[in-house]
């Protein structure tokens, strides 16, 4: 993968929710099956969180949902419903990012990877995913 990180901004569909992530252009994604991601069919990558901001003016917009252990946290636009991005449980140090709600232009290629939410303990120690939301010096 590309390790040259640049500026990827991003949304909701109804655009009050507005964030940008530093990552780079060719990123490996995430398709779960747990019980929510498996719902919305959401696709996601995983940054630091230090790599992700949100625009000041979108917080009034989302709200949170929690589920299981409560670690994760799935935040979606109060207008549009939209999860653009959440706190991952596999990754709390970090954001899952949905890769389509990336604005157009700045992906150049996504690596589409599996984890088996549904047997979430043996996927995640299988996986390799709490790698993802280190900082590139410590990463895979």
């Amino acid at each position: 993968m590309d390790s040259d990180t640049i500026i990827h901004n991003g949304g909701c569909h109804c655009r009050h929710v507005r964030w940008q992530v530093e990552a780079p252009s060719s990123v490996v994604a995430w398709k779960c099956n747990c019980s929510d991601c498996f719902m919305r069919g959401n696709t996601h990558f995983i940054v630091p969180r230090a790599n992700f901001k949100l625009m000041t003016s979108s917080e009034q917009f989302l709200t949170t949902y929690t589920f299981g252990t409560h670690t994760a946290r799935h935040m979606f636009c109060k207008f549009c419903g939209i999860t653009s991005f959440y706190v991952p449980r596999s990754n709390p140090d970090g954001v899952a990012v949905t890769i389509n709600c990336v604005d157009h232009g700045t992906l150049t290629h996504v690596e589409i990877r599996h984890f088996d939410g549904r047997n979430w303990e043996k996927s995640y120690d299988q996986t390799g995913i709490t790698s993802f939301s280190k900082p590139d010096e410590e990463a895979r």
